[in-house]
């Protein structure tokens, strides 16, 4: 009984220094991945002529090449949307809209798994009971929270590792994300790849073109989604 109990004491002091030690690695990622892009070469590679030449040495992976960077590239805390231009710039309004959407899912899972794997006890430790209600809100609501959030632009790395700190279930965080995102990574891409296309054509008549027309409006309707839902959830 003596030792039952002694096993019982010791565990939670455990528990709480192994969710600490988590905790202490997953700060020293991020901090480590933001120096790794800020400080090293990577940095230079983030240009449409230099990604360019690097994914031309990959042949026909190229495209595999660029959805496995912007993977990485999310979790290293590069921002969305410089990718998402880059992959519009190189490979065009439909086929980098088609290869940062499945980037973008591939870093957010990642993400978010780094963040339940090493964040989520400690984040359960500090979670007091008027925490705790919103915790068990977005287990509960999980699909609807995350969709919302992605379709009012919110950003997107910081989101992606801080849903893995809550209890949303993966499977509503990779469904709402899917979905929530396609609005908006589909508008820029469109709208940086169609100017690239023009520009690399060297029509330049092409800017008053039905296309680049459409692409600027849709481009600038884009801002006011985040309002139009918020505004649409205030209603109900």
């Amino acid at each position: 009984m003596g030792l039952r109990m002694e096993k019982a004491i010791q565990q939670p002091g455990a528990s709480k220094k192994r969710a600490a030690i988590k905790a202490s690695i997953f700060v020293a990622f991020i901090i480590g991945a933001v120096a790794l892009v800020r400080y090293t070469p990577i940095k230079d590679y983030l240009t449409p002529e230099a990604m360019g030449r690097f994914l031309d040495t990959a042949g026909i992976w190229a495209s595999l090449v660029f959805m496995l960077v912007y993977a990485v590239g999310v979790s290293l805390f590069i921002p969305g949307t410089l990718l998402t231009g880059l992959g519009a710039a190189i490979f065009g309004p439909y086929r980098g809209f088609f290869y940062v959407w499945v980037g973008a899912m591939l870093g957010a899972s990642s993400a978010f798994w780094i963040g339940r794997t090493l964040g989520r006890d400690f984040a359960t430790s500090l979670i007091g009971d008027k925490l705790k209600k919103y915790d068990d809100a977005i287990e509960r609501n999980g699909f609807a929270t995350v969709l919302y959030l992605r379709l009012i632009y919110f950003p997107f790395t910081p989101m992606n590792f801080g849903m893995g700190l809550t209890k949303v279930r993966f499977w509503d965080y990779l469904f709402g994300t899917g979905i929530g995102i396609i609005v908006g990574t589909f508008v820029f891409t469109f709208f940086i790849g169609t100017l690239k296309e023009v520009w690399a054509s060297g029509d330049w008549g092409q800017l008053v073109s039905g296309k680049v027309f459409f692409s600027v409006v849709l481009f600038i309707f884009s801002f006011f989604i985040p309002k139009i839902i918020k505004k649409i959830k205030k209603e109900k």
